[in-house]
């Protein structure tokens, strides 16, 4: 790697080879090649005058890409598909003539972006899976570790460290019924034309309508799709590309909204994302253990987010038929959004995985609360001894203050129940039973089980069993 020029972190950093490799220049280019083999194939089977022998010229030259002639016509052609069909000519003398027949530059880049596409949120529905069960277990591991829930960032009623877990999960959850919408629908744009009227394939067959739809079918079937977009301008519609979009922010919201709790989570030193024997935390503070995989992944999906912009604004100004300054934007907005969602779920599943609990620490910080959180339960045992709600309720809001102003004025301990048992208005509670965590976290340990039995397991029958990552973990 040469070190006097920029390099992408999104490739050097973050994102894993096979994802970078999806985008790759080979791939993209090699994948044309075999577009153009299947539009050959398909004219030849359709009656148009192509051999056997040029066909099997152009299928033993769809990797052997020699990039440099590519780019030699390139810069005296200023066309990057029509150097591409110049070079695949160079290679294929005898085919020379029936490369790009009837075709315009968008039915090798478009459709290649297809295919791209589908195979990227294939690769991303596969790292989804894995984080979700990968939160799934940690959910059945402490389904029943009351902790402190927060609303506002403040205490709220107590939940439990599993329940939590499973809001994370639930949020990838509703992406990947997102993913497999978006999955289902991609289709082929197959051979449209120029302007999506398939006016030069019409010329092709001799004004033979079913022969131009045919072409179109087969072509898709090629692709691998089993229907290709009912109609189109010369690209097909950048709606497409804002959806996916749409999706990849939606996956980034989900991880950067779990991550952001943990790193909450690790300031309260209840729960910690995993550290390595010998990693450092801060050049200059050697105790630290900062959160650096949640707030990469906070980082990542901040970016994520931002290219959501782009999708839209480009669809919008997509003027008549088509214009080209969707190009540059897309080459950069669609590859990198891929390669950050695919690092920022490596990371997510990486943590998921080494996720560290303390549960005395959260017992400690859940019990500091809890006496203000025992008040109704208190109040609602006094009442049926036979109080008055109104004025227990006054002595327990009084009681409430001036515990408060301890615990915040003078930085001692919550001594609400003390003052309360002392109250000779609350006489007949019995204080020892009003302590319990779990009785304040309602049906949250079901709910995690529910959760699991309803929601995860026909997620991991559908996928089978997750292994573990295909990548090591950079930097």
């Amino acid at each position: 790697m040469p070190n006097d020029r920029y390099e992408n972190p999104l490739i050097s950093r973050y994102a894993s080879a096979g994802m970078a490799q999806l985008w790759s220049a080979q791939r993209k280019f090699s994948t044309w090649r075999r577009l153009w083999v299947a539009l050959a194939q398909s004219q030849q089977e359709l009656g148009l005058a192509i051999t056997d022998a040029q066909l099997a010229e152009l299928e033993s030259h769809v990797e052997s890409i020699d990039f440099d002639v590519a780019t030699d016509y390139e810069r005296r052609l200023r066309h990057d598909v029509m150097a591409h069909v110049h070079a695949y000519a160079q290679d294929c003398p005898t085919a020379r003539g029936i490369i790009h027949w009837g075709a315009t530059s968008c039915f090798v880049t478009d459709n290649t972006d297809l295919l791209l596409l589908r195979e990227s949120l294939q690769q991303v529905r596969n790292r989804l899976v894995s984080v979700i069960d990968r939160l799934a277990q940690f959910a059945a591991t402490h389904r029943d570790v009351a902790c402190l829930a927060y609303t506002h960032l403040q205490p709220a009623q107590p939940t439990t460290v599993g329940k939590r877990a499973c809001l994370w999960a639930y949020d990838l959850v509703l992406d990947l019924e997102d993913l497999d919408f978006r999955l289902t629908h991609l289709r082929a744009r197959s051979t449209k034309g120029t302007t999506g009227t398939q006016a030069s394939f019409l010329e092709l067959f001799d004004g033979d309508h079913q022969k131009v739809r045919e072409l179109e079918r087969r072509v898709a079937k090629k692709m691998g799709f089993e229907a290709s977009y009912p109609v189109s301008g010369q690209t097909y519609s950048r709606k497409v590309d804002a959806q996916i979009l749409d999706l990849l922010s939606g996956i980034a919201q989900s991880a950067h909204k779990a991550a952001s709790d943990l790193r909450i989570l690790a300031s309260r030193k209840e729960i910690e994302e995993p550290f390595e024997k010998d990693q450092i935390g801060s050049s200059a503070m050697a105790y630290k253990r900062n959160p650096m995989r949640s707030e990469r992944i906070c980082s990542l999906g901040r970016f994520v987010m931002s290219l959501q912009s782009s999708g839209a604004n480009t669809l919008a100004t997509q003027w008549m038929e088509r214009t080209l300054d969707d190009s540059a934007n897309r080459r950069l907005v669609l590859p990198q959004a891929f390669l950050a969602i695919d690092a920022i779920l490596l990371l997510f599943q990486n943590v998921a995985a080494g996720l560290v609990v303390y549960p005395r620490v959260i017992e400690r910080n859940l019990g500091e609360e809890l006496p203000f959180m025992a008040t109704e339960n208190v109040l609602m045992a006094a009442v049926a001894a036979g109080g008055d709600r109104q004025e227990l309720h006054e002595r327990i809001r009084q009681h409430s203050q001036a515990a408060s102003h301890r615990v915040k004025g003078e930085g001692q301990p919550n001594d609400l129940l003390d003052r309360l048992a002392a109250d000779t208005a609350f006489a007949a509670v019995d204080f020892a039973s009003t302590l319990n965590a779990l009785d304040y976290v309602g049906r949250a340990p079901q709910q995690v089980d529910d959760f699991l039995a309803e929601v995860i397991e026909p997620i991991r029958a559908r996928f089978g069993p997750v292994g573990e990552p295909d990548e090591e973990l950079r930097v």
